[in-house]
């Protein structure tokens, strides 16, 4: 039997839609989603009570997009209802809370290229009919475009030397017009050689001469070293 915590107190967040605030009794707090497969666990996650549903805790130290609410982004885009397309998904473990904020309304079509991780994916799938996994490489979307419709928005995490551009190849597919990115630049997997700032200088660059307007950038520090978060929008 799964075992449920007891926080002090749950509130909704002030700035991001379904995304909540657990105050714990030791004076912590953590962001939590409702789980839209109750009683289970993704990567072992704390599980709460609140108002009859069941919220699962939301680790910003294992997910980016958590990360990146912590350090205040401007705005997060997910809705209920989207369709998104994650690039990156590895295991499951960001792709689940998207899950559970887009609900069984959206969905979120997960590609993943190595099979021994994609595995792990399909576990996580098994439990969430709004998470789509596909097996395939995101340097060649046109391998998958049948799988995959206009899309509100893309995530991508694929910490590749030019992630920006196989982000904007896959939003020439996929995307809607004026859709929202949020991108996880890895510095060092772009250019060892420069100093994190001018890679994501250099990336923001090539996502502008691309079509995408710079909505916000945050530094992901302490929760992932020499990485950072971009929010755009694209225009074509």
């Amino acid at each position: 039997m799964i075992a449920i915590s007891e926080p002090v107190k749950i509130t909704e967040h002030e700035t991001y839609k379904n995304v909540y605030i657990v105050e714990m009794e030791d004076g912590t707090s953590k962001l939590a989603t409702v789980n839209l497969a109750p009683g289970i666990r993704v990567y072992g996650e704390r599980l709460f009570k609140w108002n009859n549903l069941e919220l699962r805790e939301w680790n910003a130290y294992r997910s980016k997009l958590a990360g990146a609410l912590l350090k205040g982004i401007k705005e997060l885009p997910i809705s209920k209802g989207d369709k998104i397309l994650y690039l990156g998904a590895g295991s499951g473990t960001t792709p689940s809370h998207v899950s559970d904020i887009i609900g069984s309304e959206g969905v979120v079509y997960a590609v993943e290229f190595a099979p021994r991780v994609f595995r792990e994916l399909l576990i996580v799938a098994e439990s969430r009919s709004n998470l789509i996994p596909i097996l395939g490489d995101a340097r060649k979307p046109y391998q998958y475009r049948f799988f995959i419709d206009l899309v509100d928005g893309i995530y991508a995490d694929v910490a590749q030397p030019d992630q920006a551009d196989i982000v904007a190849d896959n939003a020439e597919f996929f995307l809607k017009e004026n859709g929202y990115l949020l991108i996880a630049i890895k510095a060092r997997s772009v250019d060892v050689t420069l100093e994190p700032s001018e890679v994501y200088e250099m990336e923001i660059k090539t996502l502008e001469s691309r079509g995408f307007e710079i909505v916000d950038v945050v530094h992901l520090e302490p929760f992932d070293k020499d990485h950072a978060m971009i929010y755009a929008r694209y225009r074509r």
